[in-house]
């Protein structure tokens, strides 16, 4: 009997904490070791009860006795006389027999598998999200103050139809992806042992209040002769909104490379669009009542538009974030992204002291989350500001090595290349970047730096068709179009070279060759020359 109990405390200890599962007159309750018919509770041996669970939790496939083993015995030798004794038990306590197995039946020379239909049920989760004084999703358990961080659950995908080699695949990308997105730090991702316990047409709804999550990722996988289609989408599970959606199909012969194409758009998909759609609720809300993280995504969508205003609007944002929550990393991280842009954009008089401020912030995110990507790259760029490049890659190249599909860290890190000029590598990286993130905030900046990286090699057509892109792009600042006049002016377009320059003087008159120089401090004499020889002919 004491061995029994161990058993069923490990069982209790990996079962969620929130699940019920109700079939007719019956609920078996994860959380509490209970199975009740109506209401009234029937006595059962903890390890049938774990029998039990584990078929019910597996009702859409047979478990064969060696798993039943593996996860009831713990992988122990026992009999098959000890296994149909308890699968006896269990069919007795739900009122079912060999005879009519309405419950559990028998397959013959493969296992047993649990047939009857289930809801899943959950128990309000405790605390703020029990009161009704958070309206946000967040970890069951989770401490307060984490309570609005932006929570995601991955669920195994429906396979339509029965190919084994769709199935393999609708829980294997999941899994992959719950790793890969647990690289972005700011993200809580629900483990494997409790999302992939989610089955059939759950509601997301309850999805979200079992998990204890703001966002779903699911979809479905299918097999249609040689070529496999997948769908995903991501869900707001408070509303049923779709926040993001996209439609993946390839052969399944090339299964591997797809995976690895799908993950990359993934999990950069939902860097931006995570954020976003949080910005956007926290616009919704009085500015009283935010808390650190809905503050810290406002002012994300402030730094993204680029002009004096909006910056110092972050700033605001950033300081109620790590005022409300200290020891938040990517607070202090947008903070050291708000002087670095008041330096690089020379919005202020005292530009060192920014230059300092963005090098002391980002030190303090790194102290409090040394793997966080954004942390990262805000360290990487405070180096920039001071023209140390060799610095300021070794940090982006980290950045990019934690999180491999970071586009923004890849843009930061092609720019240092280019301006060391690197060109290839600066070329590779952009590109990648460009191919993760095609809708980023910092797009524009992305084709300036494959400008860049032509005009180390001489291919001044290219690095003029680039640099016009750039310039023209939505949220473009006016550094940008210097970058278009100089680039035009070596690709000796003399029309649109003066275009841009006019752009600059209207937008900054008093911006000059050595403003360039001091935001893109390029280590190759030769390009440095070509340059300046440009912006003086064009008279700055």
């Amino acid at each position: 009997m004491q061995e029994t109990w161990r058993i069923a405390a490990r069982d209790r200890e990996e079962l969620p904490c929130g699940m019920i599962y109700r079939f007719g007159a019956f609920e078996l309750d994860l959380a509490t070791m209970e199975l009740c018919c109506d209401g009234k509770r029937r006595d059962v041996e903890p390890q049938v009860f774990a029998l039990l669970a584990l078929l019910v939790e597996n009702r859409d496939r047979v478990l064969s006795k060696d798993e039943i083993v593996e996860k009831v015995w713990d992988g122990r030798a026992v009999s098959d006389g000890a296994i149909a004794s308890r699968v006896k038990s269990a069919r007795q306590a739900l009122g079912d027999d060999g005879q009519s197995q309405r419950l559990i039946r028998t397959i013959h020379r493969r296992g047993f598998r649990f047939v009857a239909e289930a809801q899943v049920l959950g128990r309000p989760l405790l605390g703020a999200a029990a009161t009704g004084a958070s309206q946000q999703a967040g970890p069951p358990g989770a401490d307060p103050e984490q309570a609005s961080r932006p929570s995601l659950a991955l669920l195994p995908l429906r396979v339509i139809g029965s190919d084994p080699r769709c199935e393999g695949f609708a829980t294997a990308l999941p899994a992959e992806l719950i790793a890969d997105l647990s690289r972005l730090r700011w993200l809580f991702v629900t483990a494997r042992g409790s999302s992939f316990r989610i089955h059939g047409d759950v509601p997301l709804d309850q999805v979200g209040r079992l998990l204890g999550v703001r966002y779903c990722l699911c979809g479905t996988a299918e097999l249609a002769g040689p070529r496999l289609v997948l769908t995903l989408e991501l869900v707001d599970t408070h509303d049923g909104g779709v926040v993001w959606a996209d439609r993946f199909a390839g052969r399944i012969d090339d299964v591997h490379a797809m995976r690895e194409e799908i993950r990359e758009r993934v999990v950069t998909a939902l860097d931006i669009r995570i954020p976003m759609h949080e910005g956007a609720k926290a616009r919704l809300s009085v500015p009283d009542d935010l808390d650190a993280w809905s503050a810290y995504h406002l002012g994300l969508q402030h730094i993204y538009r680029f002009n004096r205003a909006d910056n110092a609007r972050a700033a605001g944002l950033f300081e109620r974030a790590v005022s409300l929550d200290p020891c938040f990393a990517r607070g202090h991280a947008g903070l050291s992204f708000v002087h670095f842009q008041t330096a690089f954009m020379r919005y202020a008089e005292d530009t060192s002291r920014h230059v300092g401020e963005a090098r002391r912030c980002a030190e303090r995110a790194l102290e409090l989350d040394p793997l966080d990507p954004f942390a990262n790259f805000t360290m990487g760029r405070s180096y920039w500001l001071e023209g140390d490049l060799e610095a300021s890659l070794g940090w982006l190249e980290r950045g990019t090595a934690i999180c491999p599909n970071y586009a923004q860290g890849l843009y930061a890190r092609a720019w240092t290349e280019a301006l060391a000029g690197s060109a290839s590598e600066s070329r590779a990286h952009v590109d990648l970047a460009m191919r993760l993130s095609p809708i980023d905030p910092l797009y524009y900046a992305m084709m300036a730096t494959r400008s860049f990286s032509h005009m180390v090699l001489a291919q001044d057509e290219e690095a003029a068709d680039w640099a016009d892109r750039a310039a023209r792009s939505p949220g473009a600042h006016v550094l940008i179009a210097m970058i278009a006049a100089a680039a035009q002016a070596l690709n000796r377009n003399t029309a649109r070279a003066d275009h841009w320059s006019a752009n600059v003087r209207k937008r900054n008159g008093s911006l000059g060759r050595e403003d360039f120089f001091r935001a893109f401090p390029m280590k190759t004499d030769a390009l440095r020359a070509r340059v300046s020889r440009a912006l003086s002919g064009l008279g700055f």
